[in-house]
């Protein structure tokens, strides 16, 4: 049976930035960042797949060109391993880190100016499942930050457990949240945490007791709890404000689900993607898009409305990876390194291009340019070009790259491995220019 594959983004004259930046923040204020006043936009990528939730980049002068040779500001090394992306508020960028020989799994923070590592906390020893994909990690799930803590959700003994500590690595507080315990697929566990107004939300969703649920970001405490169906899949849930209303969505098991972020109440579903899916849905107007996976390969527009409809779809698979969805269209990197153009209102195909897989990473687009890393360390940068595909540069960072890269203030910064010396050692970039 085949496998399933885990893991499952110029400068503008200064009047058109500004009213991209309040376009931005606009958009922002409905998902809940105008509740996190420490955070801004501009400056911090403080969760999986940024500020907009969906790899959006404010329009900053960031590099086109880079390598691991030179012209980086700072490179650190990253004890242990892990396919977690950087995540970067204020003075600081935390990943998570996991040792597989020791069973311990932790957080780190390092400094954004220098790359020092500032703290690397252990949150958890031992309790590491017999088997995990090859291309998935212990310490997998992106932190996200709220300004004041860092979340972090990790699978160990057969349980989901979540911790808050500070920005100095205080712990505040820890959670077992429900048993995670697969046997279908042993392939261990990927979502990240979602922070939506005063809560954190997690998924859990395996051949048993799935579930998705919502902490109070302060103390930790239960505030809602909404069962899944009892199979696998991958994907971290989001928050969009589409069709009027903020919506939590989450694709899987055949289908794309809505639910009320602030109650966990199903509000839709819609049948599309197939049962397993790693990628994270993208929305634009009153639209979403999904695309999966296992043992199916379909990517689908899904008016958000209630209604169900499935306005169109196709056979192509975003597994790992998740789309992109930019300026009337949405943009696709398949495993196999097939790049996508489609039209987001009725899914022509606008353009194609072979580029180089396999592909787990999910793009960031920065003013116009889309950056998308494969998994050998290989990250194209190319115009977000519906009219044609228009390569920008190939850059090499590292042997291997998984993780997503975090783009915000001006710099991009990227974790990957790198096995040049004969051993595996991961780090983490930073390119741009100085704060």
């Amino acid at each position: 049976m085949q496998q399933i594959r885990l893991l499952c983004f110029a400068v503008a004259a200064s009047g058109l930035l500004l009213v991209l930046s309040s376009a931005f923040v606009s958009a922002a204020d409905h998902t809940g960042l105008e509740h996190l006043p420490k955070l801004t936009a501009k400056r911090d990528w403080p969760w999986w797949r940024g500020p907009s939730r969906k790899g959006i980049a404010t329009a900053a002068a960031v590099p086109v060109t880079f390598s691991d040779k030179g012209g980086y500001l700072w490179k650190a090394p990253v004890p242990g391993r892990g396919h977690s992306s950087p995540v970067v508020v204020g003075e600081r960028i935390f990943l998570t880190t996991s040792d597989e020989a020791n069973q311990t799994q932790s957080m780190l923070a390092f400094s954004r100016a220098s790359g020092e590592l500032l703290w690397n906390e252990k949150i958890s020893q031992g309790g590491f499942p017999a088997k995990n994909h090859r291309k998935n990690s212990a310490a997998t799930p992106t932190v996200a930050c709220d300004g004041e803590r860092v979340f972090a959700s990790f699978f160990h003994h057969q349980a989901i457990h979540v911790t808050a500590l500070g920005l100095d690595g205080q712990r505040i507080w820890q959670k077992t949240v429900g048993p995670f315990n697969p046997k279908m697929y042993e392939y261990g566990y990927a979502p990240s945490p979602l922070l939506y107004r005063g809560t954190v939300i997690i998924s859990a969703e395996y051949d048993g007791d799935s579930f998705l649920v919502a902490l109070d970001r302060k103390n930790g405490q239960e505030v809602w709890r909404t069962p899944r169906p009892a199979s696998i899949s991958y994907s971290s849930p989001v928050v969009a404000h589409v069709a009027g209303k903020d919506q939590l969505l989450i694709s899987g098991f055949d289908q794309v689900s809505s639910f009320d972020p602030a109650s966990g109440k199903p509000l839709w579903k819609a049948k599309g993607t197939t049962m397993a899916t790693c990628g994270t849905a993208v929305w634009e107007n009153d639209l979403v898009f999904a695309s999966g996976g296992y043992p199916g390969a379909e990517t689908v527009a899904i008016r958000a409305d209630g209604s169900g409809k499935v306005l169109w779809k196709n056979n192509q698979r975003q597994y790992e990876q998740s789309l992109l969805a930019h300026d009337g269209y949405v943009y696709a990197f398949t495993g196999q390194g097939i790049a996508f153009c489609w039209r987001a209102s009725d899914g022509r195909e606008m353009w194609r291009e072979r580029l180089k897989g396999p592909v787990s990473a999910s793009p960031v687009v920065a003013g116009d340019n889309i950056y998308w890393a494969n998994e050998l360390g290989t990250l194209f940068v190319f115009k977000a070009n519906p009219e044609r595909f228009e390569l920008l540069s190939t850059n090499q960072v590292g042997t291997d790259s998984f993780p997503s890269p975090a783009i915000c203030g001006g710099q991009v910064f990227l974790r990957v491995g790198d096995s040049s010396s004969g051993k595996r050692q991961e780090f983490l970039y930073c390119f741009g220019q100085p704060q």
